[in-house]
């Protein structure tokens, strides 16, 4: 693991980034997941360092990098959200900010077993989003913005790289080879990251195209419903299977696979920050 310093200008980045806005709108959603969700796990993993055995070395560095990695994703989606926020959706806020709260409360008042298990559920989300991204998705990305791409992809790929730290960090506080902790509580807080984020991310996705089809006539409203549902369909088939993978006792994220291109794509942000 590295953390990267990837240099990206949104300025003049458009909302409707790919033709097939049913797609991008979805992704525009998921992408004001990483403003809230990874201060939040930075937040969970100080939290967890601070009762982390200090003997455990190799943890505690892959925890740092961790750390970093993700204050980079939340920086970079920050600056490509501003763009989104400032392009005619006022009520994106209120979304955003209902998720910022469920956040909060699980910091203040859920234990850190608890908020472990659920960024360990984001994480395997994660490294899924490396398959989507480098495989499912591009034939929806033909005639895309690349910076917007760029910026998925340097993400995903990043998840996939740190996809081990949260699920090795939460067994080593709490799995202890217990078939309660290590299996059932990490399913449900898996089963518990899923309903809460792919929720939130449904309902942002819909208001985003809500708001794009007041301006379309009949015809293009339901053409654009009738891309939606194949684009539901035909991704959910990708990813319903290997979702379901990570609720097995067996489950363990270094056997996933590397999808086609993730490290040579990384390397071109491996440079010192300036």
């Amino acid at each position: 693991m590295k953390v990267r310093y990837p240099k990206m200008d949104f300025s003049k980045i458009r909302p409707h980034w790919a033709p097939h806005i049913e797609f991008v709108q979805r992704a525009n959603a998921s992408s004001t997941i990483p403003s809230y969700v990874e201060p939040y796990l930075v937040k969970v993993m100080l939290k967890a360092k601070a009762v982390l055995d200090p003997r455990e070395t190799e943890l505690h560095r892959g925890l740092a990098i961790f750390i970093k990695q993700e204050a980079q994703h939340c920086k970079q989606h920050n600056a490509f959200n501003e763009r989104l926020r400032s392009s005619g959706y006022p009520e994106l806020a209120d979304h955003e900010a209902k998720l910022d709260a469920d956040l909060t409360r699980f910091l203040e008042t859920k234990s850190l077993k608890f908020n472990l298990a659920y960024a360990d559920g984001f994480e395997a989300m994660g490294a899924l989003g490396a398959t989507m991204w480098f495989d499912a998705y591009n034939k929806y990305l033909e005639g895309a913005d690349q910076d917007a791409v760029d910026l998925w992809r340097w993400h995903m790929a990043e998840e996939y790289e740190h996809r081990e730290v949260a699920f090795k960090i939460y067994q080593k506080l709490y799995g202890k080879n217990d078939l309660l902790n290590g299996w059932l509580y990490r399913a449900y807080g898996f089963l518990f990251a899923i309903v809460h984020l792919i929720g939130y991310g449904k309902r942002v996705g819909a208001y985003l195209l809500g708001k794009d089809r007041e301006r379309m006539s009949a015809a293009e409203r339901e053409a654009s419903i009738a891309r939606e549902k194949e684009f539901a369909k035909t991704t959910g088939k990708k990813a319903i299977p290997e979702l379901l993978k990570v609720l097995s006792p067996t489950y363990n994220p270094a056997n996933t696979r590397a999808p086609e291109g993730v490290g040579p794509y990384l390397t071109q942000y491996e440079t010192e920050p300036t």
